[in-house]
C-alpha cells in the first residue's frame, strides 16, 4: 500500500496508540528505516539501510520530534548506530531485548533526542507473550515524553 505499518501489524499498532490516547497523524508520525520493502519481504541488508539512512535523518531534522520510539531491531539498531551513545558496531549487533526497557540518547537530524526501543508489532503478533514488555516500553515512552521540557513556542 506504500504506507508504513499496514495489515495486521498496523492494526495492532493503531490499537497500541489508542491505548495511550494517541493516533496516527495526531502528534504521531510513523517512518520506516527502509523506504521501500526489499524483494520477497526479506530483511534489509546493511547496504540498503545505509542507502536509506540519510532520508530518515532528514525526515527527523524536518519533523523535529521530541522523542522517538524505535519499533523493531532494524529501527533500533539503525538509529542507535547513527547517533546513539553506543559504538555503532555494538548498536548494530546488540539484541533488541538488551536495548529495550531504557531511555537512550541519540543525536539524530541535528537534534538530541530520547529514543525508546520496543518490539515491532509484527513480532508481537508472532510472540504475544512479549506484549507486556512492549506495553512497559510504551509507558516508559509516555513518562519520558511527559518529563521533557515544554517546546519553545514563538510569541
Amino acid at each position: 500500500q506504500g504506507l508504513p505499518f499496514v495489515g495486521r501489524a498496523g492494526q495492532l499498532l493503531d490499537r497500541m496508540l489508542a491505548a495511550m490516547g494517541l493516533a496516527r497523524g495526531h502528534k504521531v508520525y510513523i517512518a520506516n528505516v527502509i523506504k521501500c520493502r526489499p524483494p520477497l519481504n526479506r530483511n534489509p541488508d546493511p547496504a540498503e539501510i545505509a542507502q536509506c539512512s540519510p532520508y530518515l535523518l532528514r525526515q527527523i531534522a524536518l519533523l523535529r520530534p521530541r522523542l522517538i520510539v524505535a519499533m523493531g531491531r532494524f529501527a533500533a539498531q539503525t538509529l542507535l548506530a547513527e547517533g546513539g551513545t553506543l559504538p555503532p558496531e555494538t548498536a548494530r549487533h546488540m539484541p533488541l531485548g538488551k536495548l529495550r526497557g531504557q531511555v537512550h540518547r541519540a543525536s539524530l537530524g541535528g537534534l538530541e533526542l530520547p529514543v525508546i526501543v520496543t518490539y515491532h508489532p509484527a513480532y508481537l503478533l508472532r510472540s504475544p507473550a512479549e506484549k507486556a514488555k512492549a506495553w512497559a516500553d510504551l509507558c516508559l515512552a509516555l513518562e519520558t515524553f511527559d518529563a521533557l521540557p515544554a517546546p519553545f513556542s514563538k510569541p
